[in-house]
This record gives structure tokens, sequence and C-alpha cells, in this order.
């Protein structure tokens, strides 16, 4: 695993453990994660990340947004899931290069990386969409792997100040303004595209 990612590991687990919030991370078999890159085309520091920090049981929880990582293991499950749900119909547009890496534990939206765009690094965007649609209508999160990381660590650090008390409108706007500022630092794309804020 790079440094860049090694921090934002380290990050997204020490604002877990401030916070004391149970987070799960192991190591992914070496076998299982070359089938993925052959299967799902997952680039090389996403694989480092399941490789050294699979997150077998790892759920960020913010005022606004509760998103479950999905461990190696569930990937191509999580997938197929989208492809051909329970219910309703698939999304018309979901696209090969989409692979589902979280999802909202709220609204079951998918979080997913787009592999037909990475970077040098061996990254790529991460990007969600409402569940359910008709269409696939992708938003930005973050520009890469290893800045979505780092978004949900600050997004979990700003919901320290907010407790768990219900919130209302109001409320849920004072932690996006709150939360906006933070991921301008880490991904300004991200903040255009307005999915924090």
């Amino acid at each position: 695993m790079d440094s860049d990612l090694a921090d934002a590991v380290t990050g997204l687990k020490e604002i877990f453990r401030r916070r004391n919030l149970p987070a799960t991370f192991g190591k992914a078999e070496a076998p299982l994660i070359d089938a993925l890159k052959k299967e799902l085309r997952i680039p090389s520091r996403i694989r480092s990340f399941f490789l050294e920090a699979n997150p077998t049981s790892v759920e960020t929880v913010t005022p606004v947004e509760r998103i479950r990582l999905i461990p190696a293991e569930e990937l191509k499950t999580a997938l197929e899931a989208i492809k051909n749900p329970a219910e309703g119909a698939a999304p018309l547009d979901w696209k090969p290069s989409y692979v589902v890496i979280g999802e909202s534990a709220l609204l079951s939206d998918p979080y997913f990386l787009d592999v037909s765009k990475p970077d040098p690094e061996g990254d790529c965007p991460v990007y969600t969409a409402e569940s359910g649609s008709e269409r696939v209508r992708p938003v930005l999160v973050a520009s890469s792997f290893a800045q979505f990381l780092r978004i949900l660590e600050a997004a979990m650090d700003v919901a320290t100040g907010f407790g768990d008390a219900i919130m209302d409108d109001e409320d849920e706007d004072a932690f996006r303004e709150a939360l906006g500022p933070k991921v301008k630092v880490i991904d300004v794309a991200a903040l255009r595209a307005g999915h924090w804020t």
C-alpha cells in the first residue's frame, strides 16, 4: 500500500477509534484479489487496499449518511444485486466499468468506482447514484478512492460535534455547511459535484 493510501486508511481507522465505534479491517486473500483484478479490472491501489485493509465490518456514521464499505469477498455479489435486482428492473445504463465498493445503509444508494478512468497511481474516481432509478446518474463523491476515504474520515470527524440526536433539516444543513470546507481541502472537484454539501 502506498503512503497516500496508507495515511487515508490510518486516518479512517483513527476516527473510528476516537468516536468509539466498531470497525473491523482484515486482509483479503491474494487469489481472490487476483480474480477480482481479472473479472472487474480493479486498479492496483484499490487491490492493495483490500489486501491490507479489507473492510470486513466498516460502516461510517454521520448525521446525514451511513456508508458501509463492502469487503472484497462481497464485491461480486453487491454488483450482481444492482445488475439483477430482486425487485424492479436493473438500471438501463449501468456500465461494465462500475464496481460497487460501498452502499448507503440508510438509502441503499451504491458507491462505486469507475475503473475505466484509472489515474497514474492505480486509483480511480468514486461515484454514487440513486438506487431504484431507471437510469444511473453518477454523482462524483471523490476524485480517487484515497480521497474518498479521507472524506469519510472528515465527515465522521465533523459528526463528532453533532452527537446522536435526531436531526431536522436545519441540523443537516449545519452539518453539511461544516463539512464543506474540509471536503474542499481534500477534493475540490468532489465539493463542486455537490454530494457532500
